[in-house]
């Protein structure tokens, strides 16, 4: 009996073939941190006023971007930025701004699917390893860790959309939450 029988009688290159023409399909190839920054400006006058009686509430404020672009004719970068900012009073206690990013792999997708998943579903799968590192880093900055609600990025998709069509009728190539750049696949150069 032979080893390497092909029960359904197709050659190599027909199962290829077959994975080539199958329905569409997604994957992370990779996931990463691209750019992290802590700042802890006034660390002594913000841990004093912290530990007083009276000790203000801290003021955060979170900004989430996500932007995507084309690597190669089945590869695509999506970007997940998140910055947050606390303030006591007028001062900085810390800052915060991670680009995680992930390379996905998407293959046989409708053109007119590809922004969607790009924009809602991709920054879906990198949010919880991003929240992570945002937590992680305010901890070890010496506060509490920032812990980020979830964030409903097809509701903000729509919403984006929604006001893009509102401001111009017409496709901007600035859409959704961030950029996107479809066009050709990124040299290295």
């Amino acid at each position: 009996m032979a080893e390497n029988e092909n029960t359904n009688g197709a050659s190599p290159d027909a199962a290829a073939q077959a994975a080539q023409n199958a329905g569409p399909a997604a994957a992370v190839l990779a996931q990463y941190v691209k750019d992290l920054s802590f700042e802890n400006p006034n660390a002594a006058q913000t841990f004093q006023t912290l530990s007083g009686e009276n000790s203000p509430k801290p003021n955060i404020e979170v900004n989430v971007n996500v932007g995507a672009r084309r690597m190669g004719e089945e590869a695509f970068e999506v970007d997940l930025k998140i910055t947050a900012t606390s303030r006591l009073d007028e001062d900085v206690a810390f800052a915060v701004e991670l680009v995680y990013s992930g390379l996905f792999g998407a293959r046989n997708l409708p053109e007119d699917m590809i922004e969607a998943f790009l924009l809602i579903q991709a920054p879906h799968i990198l949010f919880p390893f991003a929240r992570r590192i945002v937590a992680d880093s305010v901890r070890d900055g010496g506060f509490a860790p920032l812990m980020l609600d979830p964030i409903d990025f097809a509701g903000l998709y729509q919403q984006q959309k929604q006001a893009a069509a509102q401001q111009q009728p017409q496709a901007s190539g600035a859409d959704a939450l961030g950029t996107i750049d479809l066009g050709e696949p990124q040299g290295n150069a």
